[in-house]
């Protein structure tokens, strides 16, 4: 006998089958633009969109990015190779060269990232290995992302590299996501603002957790001059 299911039951019964599909129209298909139909071969394998990001900061130390920042802070971030893994193996030699000790964050937006990764302080500088072919992927760029920034050219990453804030979508696919911040994102939040910043925050040390180096010391403060009188006084 053929049993008769109401219209209305139906897309009942299709919305709890499969949420993953609407849902996904939903976010990717604004109301005034067309969709297309999602079949099951269509969906990428699960992994692609939601590898695991391991956060125990005690696990798999030699992908861990440990950035040590003169406004005290150290901040923990875990290198994802499932992602890109020419850009993690970039990070990792130039950190074990020390290139890194010593550079500033030279362009810091407020409620969007802070980039870094440049020695000349100028956003135009890099290392001097050669250019990364791009590795896009189809991790968002959400809060704590950490992404290889570069020139117009697609190919063109080398040492500059940003942390985001706040999630910026639009930067998905089109810059190398490599990474995501696992420990003391209030160090991120701390880093100082501008473009250049008037005090811009410093990259004191940076190494990888496996080689257990402790926090640098501080900075010495700086000594204020002594004013005296005849500093007060005007020319004659």
């Amino acid at each position: 006998m053929m049993l008769r299911i109401p219209v209305k039951a139906t897309a009942i019964l299709f919305c709890l089958a499969s949420p993953s599909v609407l849902f996904a129209q939903d976010a990717e298909n604004p109301a005034d633009e067309p969709t297309q139909e999602i079949t099951e071969e269509a969906i990428p394998a699960r992994p692609n969109y939601f590898p695991q990001i391991n956060y125990d900061t005690a696990a798999e130390l030699d992908d861990i990015w440990v950035l040590d920042l003169s406004n005290g802070e150290r901040i923990k971030i875990r290198l994802m190779d499932e992602w890109a893994p020419t850009h993690v193996e970039r990070i990792k030699t130039l950190t074990r060269q020390g290139f890194y000790d010593g550079i500033i964050f030279h362009r810091v937006i407020d409620g969007f990232m802070a980039q870094g990764g440049d020695p000349t302080g100028t956003g135009q500088g890099g290392s001097t290995l050669p250019d990364l072919g791009e590795e896009f992927n189809s991790m968002p760029h959400v809060r704590g992302t950490v992404s290889m920034a570069r020139a117009a050219e697609e190919d063109s990453a080398n040492s500059q590299f940003f942390i985001v804030f706040y999630p910026r979508f639009s930067l998905d696919k089109r810059y190398t996501n490599f990474g995501r911040v696992i420990d003391n994102m209030a160090g991120v939040d701390a880093i100082n603002r501008g473009e250049p910043p008037q005090q811009p925050t410093r990259i004191l040390q940076a190494s990888l957790a496996s080689d257990n180096k402790p926090p640098p010391a501080a900075p010495a403060p700086q000594l204020e001059t002594d004013i005296t009188a005849d500093l007060l006084n005007a020319p004659l």
